[in-house]
């Protein structure tokens, strides 16, 4: 596993080879992101494909990081794909998140959006958020060192067992989709230095209704990992709960 971002060539972490990583990662090889790393230790199942766009029924039963580095391989030769087939938690998050060079949050749980969070403010590296539940979806964007950040919005993570389990509300497949390849597009104006959309701005989309609305938001003086006065400058299990899918 990398621990610092030296490789000279820039690259983006997907945190999560799922619904939202997989077109993101398209979105980043389209738009000529020639390094991308992903993090999740799962494995490809029947019930992922009508979302996870990247697998097919073959990959059933493998290591999603090498099914999703190897599908990506075959779409962009060029492209460096660096699978990283462990859990995105307190141990590791920090070592990964600098060894790229912007962050893309395509996980599922509360928890994971907490611990992306703090990992990446406190190593200065901007970070995306996506997330997809039932119909809809949200996005937003974390510049480096935060000002404002994820939890300026949410300032801790919710209990388990608040708002439904992605079993229970499921996700219909061409939202993540959406979801996924606007993450890459943010990530990508972020790896080239140009502006992304959606700092400070919560991106809603809903797919029943086809809309798109955004709620701005300002950086929030008690924060407690980006404020002057953060309580947190180190990564403790006590502070990522165990929680279901994740509902911004």
């Amino acid at each position: 596993m990398p621990t610092s971002s030296n490789s000279s060539v820039p690259g983006v972490l997907i945190i999560g080879a799922g619904g939202l990583g997989c077109p993101a990662a398209l979105a980043l090889g389209a738009a000529g992101v020639r390094r991308i790393g992903v993090v999740d230790d799962d494995r490809v199942d029947a019930s992922n494909l009508h979302r996870q766009v990247l697998f097919a029924d073959a990959d059933i039963g493998e290591q999603k990081v090498v099914a999703f580095a190897r599908a990506l391989s075959r779409r962009f030769p060029a492209m460096d794909v660096e699978p990283h087939a462990v859990r995105f938690d307190v141990s590791r998050a920090r070592a990964l998140v600098a060894a790229y060079d912007v962050v893309i949050d395509g996980s599922d749980n509360f928890a994971t959006k907490f611990l992306a969070n703090d990992a990446a403010v406190l190593e200065r590296r901007p970070l995306v958020h996506a997330a997809a539940v039932g119909t809809g979806g949200q996005l937003v964007t974390v510049p480096a060192g935060g000002r404002p950040c994820y939890r300026c919005l949410f300032e801790e993570p919710p209990p388990p067992g608040v708002g439904p389990s992605c079993a229970e509300a499921g996700v219909l497949g061409p939202v993540p989709g959406v979801l996924g390849a606007l993450a890459g597009v943010e990530a990508s104006l972020l790896l080239r230095g140009q502006a992304p959309a959606y700092v400070g701005r919560l991106l809603q989309y809903d797919s029943a209704g086809l809309t798109l609305r955004t709620v701005s938001f300002n950086p929030n003086p008690r924060c407690a990992v980006c404020a002057d006065d953060a309580r947190i400058h180190a990564l403790a299990a006590d502070d990522y709960a165990a929680a279901d899918c994740a509902v911004l």
